[in-house]
């Protein structure tokens, strides 16, 4: 478990290289998300504080929660039994009744300014689903659909409406859909102007695609979309994440971009029990990898968590207070330590740092910046790096490692020619990131 120190929340933008997030003052912001979507649905005051400590403390500075919630969410209530809207004269649930007291009790829209305050104070973004996909797009999920181009507008302005004071906020449209009609782009194009409308520039926005996809897939040139979100998904082990990353970095116009639903910690591959889980080496292999080939940040996840749990069975097979504290969690922010410990603005995606590369699994994922460079081993297997690119006539060398973050001191070597780097150990479980530094800089070791 690792206390991070946050400081006072300030509105985010993009980066002026249009590659990275900032906050207000130009200091870097290094994105290490959680997935909650059932967060302001399921859990109450008290559970949503043990939750946001946890993760406060274990370093996420970014928790995903979906508004009209995923599991049921406009028929079944909340942990009080409310629900988030109203049902209009046809007898159906409508996105411009907002269920709001005029009793002064303890309403659906009060819990989630409750754990918006609360996330606030602990340091923490609510990356905010005004709605899961199923409500414009049925598709798969429980609906029902209740979304059109114009009700999506107004339900746009009034939710930024409610939340435009709020430094914390991140709005994040789509949830889990691809924009397969004119129909589904319609609501979403009109959803994001209400915000926009309210909001202007002052939140940032994004797109959540499914499985597979990113936001780049249909909305990269819209206007109101800042930065690109990736899901690489649950749907194969050792999936190539990175490369999905170096399309969206590749793109014009520039814009950030992130994997914002990688492989869950203990999900079904591929939803199958049968196929086995992914476990704490996955999880790490797709943050680094992804960070490594370009992404400005990184959103974790685990199975029994963003669906809240609370009783267990087959297919969610912990609770969720029981899965906070599972390996992956307590590792994420490793991650964010290593990326803040040295220039930030200046670090690129580099597979020129590595002379000779391996295929699939394997495969070495590299990023530097002026006067440092970095790649991740998956396996241990020995990393050959081409000297010379960064700055310096002689190189310090670390190996950082992914499961501890603790570091260990290799030598000092001459910058020129190629030279290979074999790993303490190696194996499925042993990956292993080499820290090359350029000597006369003294940067300290995370």
């Amino acid at each position: 478990m690792i206390n991070m120190t946050f400081g006072s929340i300030q509105r985010l933008k993009v980066s002026d290289n249009q590659r990275f997030l900032a906050k207000e003052d130009g200091t870097p912001f290094f994105w290490l998300g959680d997935t909650a979507w059932e967060l302001f649905h399921r859990l109450n005051k008290e559970e949503v504080m043990i939750y946001l400590n946890n993760r406060a403390e274990r370093g996420f500075n970014v928790v995903q929660a979906v508004a009209l919630a995923e599991l049921d969410g406009l028929t079944v209530g909340n942990a009080y039994g409310k629900t988030p809207l109203l049902k209009n004269a046809r007898g159906e649930y409508d996105p411009t009744l907002p269920d709001l007291p005029v009793d002064g009790s303890y309403g659906y829209w009060d819990h989630v300014d409750f754990i918006v305050d609360k996330a606030e104070e602990l340091g923490i973004y609510i990356g905010l689903l005004p709605t899961w996909g199923d409500k414009f797009n049925l598709g798969w999920g429980t609906g029902p659909v209740i979304f059109n181009e114009f009700n999506a507008r107004q339900y746009g302005m009034w939710i930024a409406d409610r939340y435009k004071n709020k430094n914390n906020i991140i709005w994040i449209l789509g949830g889990d859909r691809i924009l397969t009609e004119r129909v589904h782009f319609a609501v979403i194009h009109s959803m994001a102007e209400g915000i926009r409308e309210v909001v202007g520039r002052d939140h940032l926005m994004t797109f959540h695609p499914n499985g597979m996809k990113s936001s780049s897939l249909h909305v990269h040139d819209e206007n109101w979309l800042d930065f690109n979100m990736i899901q690489s998904g649950h749907h194969m082990i050792n999936n190539a994440n990175y490369e999905m990353v170096t399309k969206d970095y590749e793109l014009k116009p520039i814009k950030p971009t992130l994997d914002g639903e990688p492989c869950y910690e203990e999900n079904p591959i591929n939803f199958k029990a049968a196929n086995g889980y992914f476990d704490a080496k996955d999880v790490r292999q797709a943050a680094y990898r992804a960070v490594f080939s370009g992404a400005f940040g990184h959103t974790y996840g685990h199975h029994c968590v963003w669906s809240m749990i609370k009783e267990p069975d087959d297919y969610f097979h912990l609770h969720w207070e029981e899965a906070i504290a599972r390996p992956a969690a307590g590792q994420m922010c490793y991650i964010r330590k290593l990326m803040e410990s040295r220039p930030y603005f200046v670090r690129v995606p580099d597979p020129k740092l590595i002379s000779a590369n391996y295929e699939g699994v394997n495969h070495i994922e590299a990023s530097r910046g002026e006067d440092y460079a970095l790649a991740y081993s998956s396996n241990g297997l020995p990393l050959h790096m081409k000297m010379g690119i960064i700055s310096g006539s002689s190189i310090k060398a670390h190996w950082y490692d992914p499961r501890t973050g603790e570091s260990h001191y290799i030598g000092e070597f001459v910058n020129e020619g190629n030279r290979s780097f074999i790993p303490p150990s190696r194996g499925r479980n042993d990956d292993w990131i080499i820290m090359l530094d350029d000597a006369s800089k003294g940067y300290a070791v995370p």
